[in-house]
């Protein structure tokens, strides 16, 4: 897992390299003319798409068709994930949400990278998840890691909105929801999570939790809020979290600060079953304050990772197998 890098949407010239080593980039560009009649030219009805149309899954075979073709006309945001990683099946429910929110402005494209090898390669993902939109045929690389759902949502609407004059597909989308009755929903900005967003981008993690923080005590069950506090604490530790402790960690068992180091080390390069596992052995060992310290640790490492990850659940019982 990688640093999250909220609100990047900065066009990279050696990822359009290396997308034109496996797709034909330069067939889009020769359609640019076509691009430009269908701009001035009336666009269907996008109220008459069937639920669901704004989401979908592509392979390798389908990317020309599905992913540079419709750049042309609508933003494509593609969410690069594997079956295996925790955070993707964090990210990948709120991007789902947040598309048929979007009501057609932009279409969420869903790569599975083991299964499309080269669509992976194209893209130059070194971690997942990670999101890249793709623009009249050209990626912009948005953001990597699993961000809280309002920096998604506001990163991705920050596109939109730079967009919104060049592309003709997401002004025509706008129109057929509002006729619809169904305008897309745009809700507003809520300041107490933009305040902790802006100190987290500013890297002042101590007041971003302490935002975090005075959300929960006015919501207690608001769950972005949780998700978003889980981030900031593991980021404060990741950011020194040095591989070499899992070393230092197995050599000597006892050490807890040892223990829970090399922890944060693994789940950073996402080995989150060895770090699970080292945890609940090392609340095996111990008792009192030690233990209840390692086990806060553990459980706020699940606080990363959706509830209905197998990890978290296996894990889940094995620890409880630990303290009973």
């Amino acid at each position: 897992m990688s640093r999250p890098d909220p609100r990047k949407a900065a066009q990279t010239a050696a990822l359009s390299r290396a997308m034109a080593g496996a797709v034909d980039l330069a067939a889009v560009k020769a359609r640019s003319e076509a691009a430009a009649a269908r701009a001035k030219a009336p666009v269907a009805d996008a109220s008459a798409a069937p639920t669901g149309q704004w989401v979908i899954d592509v392979t390798e075979e389908a990317f020309q068709a599905q992913v540079l073709d419709r750049s042309l006309d609508v933003p494509v945001v593609v969410d690069l994930w594997a079956q295996w990683c925790g955070p993707c099946k964090q990210l990948s429910p709120v991007l789902e949400r947040l598309a048929e929110a979007g009501g057609g402005t932009w279409i969420l494209a869903k790569v599975d990278v083991d299964a499309n090898p080269r669509i992976a390669q194209a893209f130059g993902v070194q971690s997942i998840p990670m999101v890249v939109a793709v623009v009249g045929g050209q990626p912009l690389q948005l953001f990597s890691g699993a961000l809280p759902e309002p920096e998604v949502r506001q990163t991705i609407d920050s596109m939109i909105e730079q967009l919104r004059d060049r592309m003709p597909g997401i002004v025509a989308a706008e129109k057929a929801a509002a006729g619809a009755g169904q305008a897309p929903a745009e809700e507003p900005d809520d300041p107490r999570f933009t305040a902790a967003e802006d100190a987290l981008e500013r890297g002042d993690y101590a007041t971003a939790e302490a935002a975090y923080r005075r959300i929960l005590a006015e919501e207690p069950g608001n769950e972005q809020a949780v998700a978003a506090l889980s981030q900031v604490r593991f980021l404060v530790r990741a950011e020194s979290a040095d591989p070499s402790a899992i070393g230092r960690a197995d050599a000597a068992p006892d050490d807890l600060d040892a223990q829970l180091a090399a922890a944060d080390a693994e789940v950073a390069v996402d080995r989150v079953e060895a770090a699970f596992a080292r945890l609940v052995a090392a609340v095996a060992r111990t008792f009192g304050a030690d233990r209840d310290r390692v086990r806060e640790h553990l459980v706020g490492l699940f606080e990363l990772f959706p509830a209905d990850d197998p990890r978290v659940a296996t894990a889940r019982r094995a620890l409880a197998r630990a303290l009973f």
